[in-house]
């Protein structure tokens, strides 16, 4: 096994023998409380999780629980290995914020300066557009799975830019939205390589994690590699557990492996700015700016929010059955980590119960955003032609639609495959939906009914529910092709019902939505659009997923 960190190492083994009484039964208690977090974990026949705190430097709890191994029943301990996942992204953004301090990259830079190989999609995308998930990249998990990859594939990190490399449109014009996107940071990791002249994995290890004594961490860029006391991913229940396959290297967006003690001292580092230095720890959490001017919260890597009254910067992850979170208050010098290899497992909630914990004293009853949240109390009276004048369809997006109905003097709101929840009104047109913590605001003209909602941002148009004859279904039938990916796809009736077919996948059933639309009963086929041509006859098929908007596929077979 390798020696901890000189100064982690140290810390590590203070005792609470050496603290006044009253401090080191609060310690006890404390402890006693986040161990009952794991107990359902805490067996050698179940996957668990390795858990940190730390304040300032000192561990105040440290502990591991479960197996690394089921069939052989290793146990995880705080110098267990595993795989982040997209905890990984906060060190391709400290690289990028590195780079930027010295004068080696720009952040209005055209990433295409750097990788040339990105094809010239008509407009500019930048570093600072892929730091903050605003550049319209589609993601590659989803956009792979459309091409009949599977995510227990091997996927190496050149697949991945090959599939950036073939990009023929962007999800939206850059700066306008935010939509998380991996492939964006996979993006950033190779312009770290191109710009500095060494492979990711070799920059990351002189600048960021030998600097902090991170020993046992490294950014895996070869699937088969063997490594230490490395952790395996599992899927299920008690009694139905099964290994997840990893064959992804996915350099900057994942792909980081890593252990406890090694991220307790890299969030040491967010107090102490001993590597980086602090312009380029402030710029890691700068959130994000729109087109519009409206700012997000995700800077680099790291999301930045106020939890009860506290800023609080984080990260989780999700991949092969891992699930992991590391989170900083920047105000208390206090960090927590929980890595997991449980997929069922909760990390970020979790995180937030051990916050509630530790932090009792400063924490606030408010609500994060400071407002106070309407309740049933707060309704006002709204009469009964304003309501029905928002009652039908409405389309947030690809494969995503509101329905709103109404129970009484009551609107219901109902999102695709999603329960009905009621909504609050404020005023004639403004609703409060205390499910989705959030507000809906109908527009109409005149006296007529509502054209579109606003919701988050997004103007949902009205639609007309759309229940098509099987002849109707017949238009759609053909073969479908994209040049993006490489792949095609067979559209065929299937006793009454409208089925598209890969070689790869399941059989994926068609479910009328709107005119033209229809929902994909697999999670990489939620939107199914056909676009007519100037005759009308259907010429194209576009699939989108909420992270990768409309892959065109044209009708070959005409």
């Amino acid at each position: 096994m390798k020696p901890l960190p000189l100064v982690l190492g140290c810390l590590l083994f203070l005792s609470p023998l050496g603290l006044p009484a009253a401090a080191a039964m609060q310690s006890d208690s404390l402890s006693a409380q986040v161990d009952a977090l794991f107990a359902e974990m805490d067996r050698p026949d179940r996957p668990g999780a390795s858990v940190l705190v730390i304040q300032d430097g000192t561990v105040l709890y440290r502990k591991g629980y479960g197996s690394a191994n089921l069939e052989h029943q290793v146990p995880i301990t705080p110098t267990s290995v595993f795989d982040v996942a997209s905890v990984s992204k906060q060190f391709a953004g400290m690289a990028i914020s590195m780079l930027v301090e010295d004068g080696t990259v720009r952040l209005d830079d055209d990433v295409r300066t750097y990788i040339p190989e990105l094809p010239d999609l008509g407009t500019t995308v930048t570093i600072r557009h892929l730091v903050h998930h605003t550049s319209g990249f589609r993601d590659w998990p989803s956009t792979l799975a459309v091409a009949g990859w599977h995510m227990d594939d091997v996927i190496s990190f050149d697949q991945i830019l090959t599939m950036a490399y073939h990009q023929q449109g962007l999800n939206f014009e850059p700066g306008d939205r935010y939509l998380y996107s991996n492939t964006g940071y996979n993006l950033l990791a190779e312009v770290v390589a191109r710009a500095t002249g060494m492979t990711f994995r070799a920059w990351t290890h002189e600048h960021l994690f030998e600097p902090l004594g991170m020993e046992d961490t490294h950014f895996q860029d070869d699937h088969t590699e063997l490594v230490p006391r490395r952790v395996y991913g599992y899927q299920g229940q008690e009694g139905t557990y099964a290994p997840v396959a990893n064959g992804l290297t996915a350099l900057g967006s994942s792909s980081l492996f890593t252990t406890l003690d090694d991220l307790g001292a890299w969030v040491t580092n967010f107090d102490d700015h001993a590597v980086g230095g602090t312009a380029v720890i402030e710029r890691m959490r700068t959130r994000g700016e729109l087109n519009s001017g409206r700012t997000i919260n995700y800077g680099y890597g790291l999301s930045i929010n106020q939890y009860r009254g506290q800023p609080v910067a984080s990260h989780t992850g999700s991949w092969a059955g891992f699930r992991t979170v590391l989170m900083h208050f920047p105000d208390q010098r206090l960090g927590i980590v929980i890595l997991s290899n449980a997929s069922r497992f909760n990390p970020g909630r979790t995180a937030y119960q051990i916050a509630n914990l530790y932090l009792a004293d400063v924490l606030t009853t408010a609500d994060p955003s400071g407002a106070e949240t309407p309740g049933p109390e707060d309704a006002v009276p709204v009469d009964a032609a304003t309501l029905e004048a928002y009652v039908g369809t409405y389309k947030l997006g690809p494969a995503w639609f509101v329905e709103i109905t109404r129970a009484g003097d009551q609107l219901m709101t109902q999102a695709t495959d999603e329960s009905q929840f009621p909504m609050i009104a404020l005023s004639n047109d403004e609703f409060y939906v205390p499910a989705y913590s959030s507000g809906m605001t109908f527009r109409r003209d005149g006296q007529g009914p509502a054209t579109h909602v606003e919701y988050r941002g997004i103007k949902a148009e009205r639609v007309e529910a759309w229940s098509p004859s099987v002849e109707e279904l017949r238009a759609f039938q053909g073969h479908y092709y994209s040049a993006e990916l490489g792949t095609s796809y067979l559209v065929e009736l299937r006793d009454g019902t409208l089925v598209a077919q890969h070689r790869r996948h399941p059989t994926i059933e068609l479910r009328p939505l709107a005119r033209n639309e229809f929902g994909g009963s697999q999670w990489f086929a939620s939107g199914v659009a056909f676009v007519p041509d100037a005759s009308g006859a259907i010429a194209t098929m576009l699939i989108s997923t909420s992270r990768s908007l409309d892959n065109a596929f044209v009708r070959a077979d005409r």
